[in-house]
């Protein structure tokens, strides 16, 4: 009798413990997380952090304020755009992108718009600050590549 592929399945020593008990771990995550949490989770997380970068930059509900203006002016210093136009497009964009988001409508293309806003972040202005932008990309990657997930206003009026 061979019993070469009866033993084949048996962990080896303590590590193949360790690995089989990985395994089975991760199968079970696999399995009893659905993709609609995860969508879900990665929509409100980022939102959140635009929403509120939003709100520094306005003032009641979305008058952006001179300070707003300032900052772009002084410490951000977009190329090509004038920092009254960079005030507002960023407080807007940073307010109506994170709702949609929200709301899981156009999902994808509120999530390439924030992951263009941090490319821009990332490379004109604040180059240092990676491992920020890096974890900021990482949901929005997740976003654009998979959508809202089934709870969304995007799964509602059948959109992917």
């Amino acid at each position: 009798m061979n019993t070469s592929s009866l033993t084949t399945n048996r962990p080896e020593g303590p590590f193949g413990t360790l690995r089989a008990l990985w395994q089975r771990t991760a199968e079970w995550l696999t399995q009893t997380t659905p993709e609609w949490l995860l969508a879900l989770v990665a929509r409100l997380g980022i939102a959140g952090v635009f929403w509120q970068s939003g709100r520094t930059k306005v003032e009641g509900w979305l008058s952006v304020t001179d300070s707003a203006v300032a900052l772009f002016r002084d410490e951000y210093r977009l190329p090509l755009l004038p920092p009254e136009i960079a005030a507002h497009a960023g407080a807007y964009a940073e307010h109506l992108l994170p709702l949609l988001l929200v709301l899981g409508l156009g999902t994808r293309w509120a999530a390439l718009g924030l992951l263009g806003m941090t490319a821009v972040i990332q490379t004109l202005v604040y180059p240092d600050a990676w491992p920020t932008h890096l974890s900021w990309a990482a949901p929005l990657l997740y976003l654009a590549a998979r959508g809202g997930g089934k709870l969304s206003l995007d799964a509602a009026v059948g959109l992917k």
